[in-house]
């Protein structure tokens, strides 16, 4: 008995400590870059929303920009204040904007991209993906839409079906002057849930690239080789002008022209004919039908023959034809025809007559032009935008990054994203573990072992305390209830240890016990604050956990 209560009170004071453990507490961080946006509450002196008209591709019909957004907390928060940016609307357009503070010219430094994707309704048709604005839009913010410039666009979309990582850019032409998009080719797929997703884009001045989901493995490759279409048009082309000859024979095989059908091939012979050695059974009932009248129906007493027409009663199957051979006017069944053969055709040979397969000429491509360094020829950037139609409402960006330090971008990911995907990686299993036990895969019950199923609950308890105590004592407040009296129990009984009453005498003053007391118990409101994910050693991440 003391091994229980001594089991069962530690428990309880593990279920105190967890309850005291509350979610990160969200701070500013203190990486800086050309752009960077935690959505605080000042958002709206940066961003702008467009008032832009979409025009559709035919006709004249327009299409506003009347998607909604708002700067609000997830809608399962994680980091104790921590906002952004939620494209609120479904089946709707959206555009918003901000600039850079100054023009970004990455010639010489690496372009570093980096963001956060939170699909909250899950995936259904939606984009989420930004587009790195031409320098020079600052002048117009509210006229943002599909056709302002842009430079480079990165991000998620799902395109129903299927999902896709954008890398596109958009590269000038030098001898035409016109700008053309160069869509990334084989890059990586991403995985499209309700989590929080974290997207990295690096270009280098070498005309590298690496492209890198949730901080896995990036995959990299050359802005001269992995793009469709590619930078540099083909030196030959096709001649337009070079028509292939009317007597050109480009038919490989052609049907024998010396065969002839045999005498005795019948095209038209049926693929069935009816077996005439067939012989009717024995037992065949040929008198009695397959069906008769419902012996047990009745003519409804609101029938009227004189509007309702003649009554007649509903069929069931024969009772007679359950365990004869058959019923009914017995007929020869058919039978595969030996004498069908099908439609003749001429056998196929090859043709003498071919010349191969026609292609015109090539000649020299007029628009040749060899672009052996692109990425020194890109636009300047002058801002980010989000312009995207989605069915799918309450996606949610946040922590930007825009700038030229992938160790910056990976410091601000560690103070932000790890801390939310550790959380939402332990919420996610504990969700499929109660599943499994619901679903019958977890066999612990409780008449073949209590102190196994009773700890077994508690741990799931504490396990979903970490994340929300309120949220665990709705989900069970069995166990909520039950711990809570354990809980008053042991400190009950501590009490009555330290202070209960021995003798009738009048005791002397107790001097205080070492062991800690209500008193002793540091004020929240006083308690040094951590940084979240701080064990033994001190991190420079700015959320921080209550203790």
């Amino acid at each position: 008995m003391r091994s229980v209560a001594l089991s069962t009170g530690l428990l309880a004071l593990a279920l105190l400590v967890a309850a005291e453990e509350q979610k990160p507490i969200f701070e500013k961080t203190s990486v800086q870059a050309p752009f960077l946006e935690q959505f605080t509450s000042d958002w709206l002196s940066r961003w702008t929303p467009s008032e832009a008209t979409k025009k559709t591709p035919v006709g004249t019909e327009t299409f506003s920009y009347v998607g909604q957004w708002k700067v609000e907390e997830p809608s399962t928060p994680i980091i104790e204040g921590d906002t952004g940016l939620v494209a609120k609307s479904k089946a709707a357009h959206h555009a918003i904007s901000a600039p850079l503070k100054a023009p970004l010219d990455f010639k010489d430094k690496p372009l570093v991209v980096q963001y956060e994707v939170k699909y909250q309704k899950g995936g259904n048709c939606g984009g989420g993906y930004l587009k790195l604005l031409e320098d020079g839009f600052q002048t117009s913010p509210t006229e943002f839409s599909d056709q302002t410039p842009w430079v480079v666009m990165f991000g998620p979309d799902l395109t129903c079906p299927g999902t896709k990582v954008h890398f596109i850019f958009r590269h000038k032409n030098p001898i035409t002057g016109e700008y053309e998009e160069k869509h990334l080719t084989g890059g990586p797929v991403p995985t499209i849930d309700k989590a929080t997703k974290l997207y990295t884009l690096v270009v280098n001045p070498d005309n590298t690239y690496s492209v890198t989901i949730d901080n896995g493995k990036p995959s990299t490759g050359s802005l001269l080789t992995d793009f469709n279409p590619p930078v540099n048009p083909p030196k030959e082309i096709d001649d337009p002008e070079d028509k292939k000859p009317e007597d050109w024979v480009d038919a490989k095989r052609i049907p024998d022209p010396d065969a002839t059908k045999p005498d005795d091939w019948d095209d038209d012979a049926p693929y069935e004919v009816v077996d005439e050695d067939a012989v009717k059974p024995e037992g065949w009932l040929d008198d009695e039908p397959q069906a008769i009248p419902d012996p047990d129906s009745e003519k409804p007493e609101e029938w009227d023959e004189e509007e309702d027409g003649d009554w007649i009663a509903p069929t069931v199957p024969n009772p007679k034809c359950a365990d004869a051979a058959g019923c009914g006017e017995w007929k020869k069944p058919m039978k595969p025809n030996p004498a069908y053969r099908g439609k003749w055709y001429a056998p196929v040979i090859d043709n003498p007559d071919y010349k191969g397969e026609w292609a015109p000429r090539k000649i020299p491509n007029p628009n040749y032009f060899e672009d052996s360094d692109p990425v020194k020829n890109l636009e300047k950037i002058g801002g980010v935008g989000i312009e995207l139609w989605t069915m799918t409402e309450d996606i949610l960006f946040d922590n930007l990054y825009i700038g030229h330090s992938l160790e910056d971008a990976q410091r601000l990911a560690e103070q932000t994203f790890e801390v939310k995907k550790k959380i939402e990686e332990d919420a996610k299993k504990v969700e499929e573990k109660a599943e499994a036990e619901e679903a019958g895969d977890l066999q612990t019950v409780f008449k073949d072992d209590p102190i196994g199923f009773v700890r077994e609950k508690v741990f799931e308890f504490i396990e979903i305390a970490k994340i929300d105590l309120v949220f665990a004592a709705k989900a069970m407040p069995e166990v909520a209830a039950g711990l809570g009296f354990v809980a008053l129990f042991f400190v009950g009984a501590l009490f009555s240890l330290l202070f209960g009453g021995s003798s009738s005498k009048p005791s002397a003053p107790s001097k205080k016990s070492d062991a800690p007391t209500p008193d002793d118990e540091p004020r929240a409101d006083a308690a040094p604050v951590s940084k979240a994910g701080e064990k033994e050693k001190k991190t420079d991440t700015p959320v921080k956990k209550r203790k």
